[in-house]
């Protein structure tokens, strides 16, 4: 706690703070990404991202590993007209890397959106990226 203007704050701090990752090129997917979604489906998502940087560690149904990839974790959104959104993220000096965010539209994730989250956490590793 700590006092600002005479008045006693209970100072929340984020345990794992969320960080979009950015390419060698300054894009930064995950936020173009939410960028196109509707107003409403944005909000969902950053509630969601919220909820995980707050309550770190914690598990489903706002957050799980995914199975099989070293690291990699999903943030899980339900999003206007029944759809599911998906941001994987990986866990980096205390940080949230968020490597890509996706609509699913079948019950498993695609591998060709878990590749992508492995290539961008390689390529943010390789880059020492803090």
């Amino acid at each position: 706690m700590r006092t600002v203007y005479g008045t006693i704050v209970n100072e929340i701090t984020k345990i794992l703070p969320a960080i979009f990752f950015q390419t060698l090129s300054g894009n930064e997917p995950v936020r173009e990404w939410l960028k196109d979604l509707e107003k409403d489906d944005r909000i969902i998502i950053g509630q969601d991202i919220k909820t995980v940087e707050f309550g770190w560690p914690i598990g489903m149904p706002a957050c799980r590993s995914i199975s099989g990839r070293k690291d990699l974790w999903e943030i899980r959104s339900k999003i206007t007209d029944k759809k599911i959104a998906r941001i994987l993220f990986y866990n980096h000096a205390n940080k949230m890397i968020l490597l890509h965010g996706f609509v699913k539209k079948t019950q498993k994730t695609p591998d060709s959106d878990l590749d992508l989250a492995m290539k961008r956490k390689k390529e943010h590793k390789d880059n020492g990226k803090k």
